[in-house]
């Protein structure tokens, strides 16, 4: 794969780090505490599809405290990209879905839980049911979001405002994103729009082939908060079997570093699965354009 062909970040420090970019069709995670730059990353990340692929990318915001992680604020400030958001509705027209005016979308916060916690423990039994109740409402909404922007040009797929827990299985969280990655990123064109048109598939086949995709084109980006803040503390964390960051083809960590008295921040990319790329670590700042490397 040449570096024409990656999804580039929209950071050209980082891009060259990683050999020229993101690796389309597979799993990217930027893991790191809460504020240390993980969304701006995203929002760069998103909007450089503008430039490459003709669309900006989608950002899919997990957060279920009942708050947002402030992409629209930072799209503005950063890349004065105005994101447009869609709102919740009970049903989806098939219609709307070939109409880019009506169903092209930016942005989408799915889930609200009104500040409780994300992981499964924390709920009764009769709670949990009523989660999954809800989320599988939640789901059609979910699907024709990505796959109304996939039908007209979109390919990077932000996943933003995942909360820490001690095991990825014990959050709700990751049971959303498990079925994102592999039900709806990793999946034929075709077969997704029976899950979004179901018993319509057959009045809509005609407008599913004309709009045809290449899921493998599609990159899945993942951010990621963790309870370790120092750099040297990611780095050295201990990855366990079925942990998100073991599936995914490149890992990209963000952290605080300390020299003497003065604390700064730091990335490293601890994996990207069958490509070179810079090992070394690469200090940054935060601006009021996002990601600056010293």
């Amino acid at each position: 794969m040449t570096a024409a062909d990656r999804h580039s970040t929209g950071i050209p420090r980082l891009d060259e780090a990683l050999g020229g970019g993101l690796v389309p069709g597979v799993l990217a995670v930027v893991m790191g505490a809460t504020g240390i730059g993980k969304t701006q990353f995203g929002i760069s990340y998103a909007h450089a599809g503008i430039k490459q692929e003709g669309q900006s990318g989608i950002i899919f915001d997990l957060t279920t405290r009942g708050d947002s992680q402030g992409q629209a604020e930072y799209a503005e400030r950063i890349c004065d990209w105005k994101l447009r958001t869609r709102e919740l509705v009970d049903r989806i027209d098939p219609a709307i879905v070939w109409d880019a005016d009506e169903i092209r979308s930016d942005y989408l916060h799915v889930f609200h839980r009104g500040g409780r916690r994300v992981t499964i423990g924390d709920m009764q039994p009769e709670e949990w049911q009523e989660f999954k109740a809800d989320l599988m409402r939640r789901l059609d909404q979910t699907i024709a979001f990505f796959y109304g922007n996939f039908v007209h040009g979109v390919r990077r797929a932000v996943i933003d405002g995942v909360e820490p827990t001690e095991k990825d299985s014990d959050s709700f969280q990751f049971h959303l994103f498990d079925y994102i990655y592999h039900q709806i990123l990793r999946k034929e064109h075709d077969w997704l729009a029976r899950d979004l048109f179901r018993v319509h598939y057959r009045s809509q086949q005609e407008n599913v082939m004309c709009h045809e995709y290449d899921y493998r084109r599609i990159s899945g980006l993942l951010l990621y908060t963790c309870h370790e803040v120092m750099l040297d503390d990611l780095i050295t964390r201990p990855i366990q079997s079925g942990d998100v960051l073991s599936n995914a083809n490149t890992v990209i960590m963000m952290g605080k570093t300390r020299q003497g008295n003065k604390i700064g921040r730091a990335l490293y990319v601890a994996k990207h699965r069958g490509s070179a790329c810079d090992e070394s670590i690469l200090p940054y700042h935060i601006t009021e354009q996002g990601i600056a490397f010293d």
